[in-house]
């Protein structure tokens, strides 16, 4: 099913020891990156949980927000950096004696000073945050996917649209083919006579091989086939389960290639009119294949 690189998912799990909250966000990007961004303390989870995340997602921009709460109080440690206090100790002491300040330092003015007294989270058991952790990750990815797929889902019907428009201009062009030469032999018959004294018997074989360079070089028999072929393949790939950005850009630059042959050789100004308008619905669809994944 067709999925668009565009998308938003969060999911929550709770239980006596955590709370959990993950966010997921992804946009547009030519391969998968994923990144991270989680409290430190358990940052050895990270490439599970990229891991997890590559067997849904192939293709993007992801972006994974994590965010952890610790229910139980146990969880957490006061540190106090003795040094450190005693560092500053000194110093208030020494400032106090250079300024001839009676006031002495009291507790409260050594807690108050930075990085004295810090709070740290325990080391955490892996298979215990792991089982929650994975459970909130799932409920954001399912809810993430269910995202792109609707969005795919739109531009799959836009491309779609376009493409019937394609289909309608080749038709055109298919049938306007065969009449370019003809309209080529008529004027350069009409051609030839203006030049030529009326009574002066214009050369058939000459004639008949200047149309049949003519013809040779501007029949588009081949690339319409080509150009048929690969929408008939646009329309097929859309509609399978794999990630299919990859393909569908290629079928589109073969698309745009077969185009512009199409209109350098047909020499012809309704042909090239139809080329152009043509060009104009391919390029709005390689537009849309850039945010499939």
């Amino acid at each position: 099913m067709l999925k668009s690189m565009t998308g938003y998912g969060r999911g929550e799990f709770a239980n006596e020891y955590f709370s959990i909250i993950i966010e997921i966000k992804s946009v547009n990007h030519r391969y998968a990156d994923i990144i991270v961004k989680m409290p430190r303390h358990i940052n050895f989870l990270e490439e599970k949980i990229k891991k997890t995340v590559k067997e849904k997602i192939s293709r993007g921009k992801v972006d994974i927000f994590v965010n952890l709460e610790y229910i139980n109080e146990s969880a957490i440690d006061l540190k106090v950096d003795i040094q450190l206090a005693k560092a500053y100790k000194e110093i208030l002491e020494e400032l106090s004696k250079e300024l001839n300040l009676d006031d002495n330092v009291k507790l409260y003015n050594i807690l108050s000073l930075p990085e004295i007294v810090r709070t740290e989270k325990k080391e955490v058991d892996e298979g215990l945050i792991w089982s929650p952790l994975k459970k909130a990750l799932d409920e954001a990815l399912e809810n993430l996917l269910e995202m792109k797929i609707l969005e795919g889902q739109a531009i799959k019907n836009d491309m779609l649209s376009k493409l019937y428009e394609i289909e309608k201009l080749v038709d055109e062009i298919e049938l306007r083919a065969p009449n370019v030469v003809l309209e080529y032999k008529e004027r350069l018959r009409e051609r030839i006579e203006e030049l030529l004294d009326k009574d002066v018997t214009i050369d058939e074989d000459r004639l008949a091989q200047e149309i049949a360079i003519f013809a040779d070089k501007s029949n588009v028999n081949e690339e319409i086939v080509r150009l048929k072929s690969h929408i008939s393949q646009f329309k097929s790939i859309v509609n399978e389960d794999e990630a299919v950005g990859r393909k569908l850009d290629f079928l589109i630059q073969e698309m745009n290639r077969e185009t512009n042959t199409i209109g350098s050789k047909a020499n012809d100004i309704h042909i090239s009119n139809n080329v152009v308008r043509i060009k104009a619905e391919i390029e709005k669809i390689r537009e849309q294949v850039q945010n499939i994944e």
